[in-house]
């Protein structure tokens, strides 16, 4: 395998903090948390986790060919002799102080992504289109936490051109030191809304927490926020207090910095017209949505904050396809003819739950065919959560779904507020109505499963897919 080498092992003793527990390794060419897809050459960082410790994999990081580890004095003995070993008092801090170095070293336009929906889908977006001017770093998946931020930075090449951070956030305070690692040129706040309400009072302190990735910004960087939103007003002023030279606005307000003027779904994606910085826009991306049509306005801002040209990155949207639980559309071959399904499994609160059925509602069935939404429980929403289940009911009547499955506590309000019609089955876990669903679905139906990561609904999609493996079509568009 043909990799260039990522550390120096003589440097990482200082970037580490570590003391050597063996020879040194030349180089390493990559980072692991996870001995299941680690890389030979790979760097191992045995960090303790809520459920395991790292440093009961070391030998199998090893054995998967690890060039070397990190490990804490508490387990250095017994670990001696297994191979290269960086010896430190405190793994993940140490996986921090690397993520710091690789900052430090590279002179690449930052980007960080936060907001209660859509960070993940902006982060990719901008991902492919910045790859179009350099050699882009982002985070893998939803790598956005106290570990996933860090290891993001520990992996980024000191050769990168631009670089994308996803930062999340379940309490107050989270975002800060986050973001003071990756000190971000342009920062971007997606939208706020009711999520993790079990632990804010209000959707202004959410929009208060989510406020501290302005905190991070780097001399004269660039605030990018949602205009649409209530706490649009709250979000500019903590940007104004930071070190933001400016502070720019996306979404349909008129005026946005960056203006959604109209979008036009259709199955393989939309058509966007816009108005960005004076300039009119027209330009397709790969994936349908008025939630990605207005991120991709935030995507645009940040690009021209790094000194691009708009319009070659609106080209390159074009090639935009949702990740894999967050919209991917798949059609599945029955022996009757296809039915289409969207795939919403990652997670749900009640902004990307509307979001998701008016995708559902774009959509067009095939001859005979139905809409068809499978919810499982939005969690983390405190005492309000069986009202703003039951509230879906409007929105599901608006986007002319015909059945609904529900999975969950929660759901039951919503499945209680639904027209009997509308009705199909209802359980209180999502294994319960997975016989009822694959019954049900028959060809030129669509199909759109979510629900909260705990609601388990990735087991459902799986199901649907696999009932005709043999037969089912590939992604739609998903190369």
């Amino acid at each position: 395998m043909n990799r260039t080498p990522l550390w120096n092992g003589f440097n990482l003793i200082t970037a580490l903090g570590a003391r050597a527990g063996g020879a040194l390794p030349q180089a390493v060419f990559g980072v692991s948390i996870d001995t299941r897809t680690l890389h030979p050459g790979d760097l191992y960082f045995a960090i303790k986790g809520e459920n395991s410790d790292g440093h009961d994999y070391v030998k199998a990081a090893f054995e998967a060919g690890a060039e070397a580890a990190v490990v804490d004095e508490a387990h250095a003995d017994e670990l001696k002799g297994t191979g290269s070993l960086f010896v430190v008092r405190d793994v993940l801090a140490s996986l921090e102080s690397l993520g710091r170095r690789a900052r430090e070293r590279t002179r690449a336009g930052i980007v960080a992504v936060t907001g209660s929906v859509g960070k993940t889908g902006t982060k990719e977006m901008l991902r492919l289109v910045l790859s179009e001017f350099g050699e882009t770093h982002a985070s893998a998946a939803s790598y956005n936490n106290h570990w996933g931020v860090p290891l993001t930075l520990a992996r980024m090449p000191a050769q990168s051109r631009f670089g994308v951070f996803e930062i999340g956030m379940n309490h107050a305070g989270e975002i800060t030191p986050l973001v003071a690692m990756v000190r971000p040129h342009v920062a971007v706040v997606t939208t706020v809304a009711p999520v993790h309400l079990e632990a804010f009072e209000s959707v202004d302190s959410i929009a208060d927490a989510k406020a501290e990735i302005f905190s991070g910004l780097e001399p004269n960087g660039v605030a990018i926020i949602h205009r649409d939103i209530a706490q649009f007003e709250r979000l500019r002023a903590a940007a104004k207090l930071t070190q933001a030279s400016q502070v720019l606005s996306f979404g349909e307000d008129e005026k946005s910095d960056a203006r959604l003027i109209a979008v036009k779904n259709d199955e393989d994606g939309c058509v966007v017209d816009a108005w960005i910085l004076g300039i009119d826009l027209r330009y397709r991306i790969g994936a349908p949505g008025k939630h990605i049509a207005l991120n991709s306005l935030a995507v645009l801002l940040a690009g021209r904050a790094l000194g691009l040209d708009v319009a070659e990155i609106a080209a390159a949207l074009i090639e935009f396809k949702p990740p894999a639980g967050r919209g991917a559309r798949s059609e599945i071959l029955t022996p009757e003819g296809v039915f289409t399904l969207i795939d919403e499994s990652y997670n749900a609160n009640p902004a990307s739950m509307r979001a998701a059925l008016g995708l559902l509602g774009a959509a067009e069935p095939g001859v005979e065919g139905r809409r068809i939404a499978v919810i499982g429980d939005m969690l983390e929403l405190g005492p309000n959560g069986a009202k703003l289940h039951a509230e879906l009911a409007a929105d599901i009547a608006a986007n002319q779904v015909d059945l609904v499955f529900g999975a969950g506590p929660l759901t039951q309000s919503l499945f209680e507020a639904l027209d009997t019609g509308q009705r199909a089955k209802w359980a209180t876990t999502s294994a319960e109505i997975r016989d009822a669903l694959l019954s049900e679905v028959r060809a030129g139906d669509v199909v759109m499963v979510k629900g909260s990561n705990g609601s388990r609904m990735g087991p459902l999609v799986k199901a649907l897919k696999d009932a005709y493996a043999a037969n089912t079509v590939e992604p739609i568009k998903q190369d």
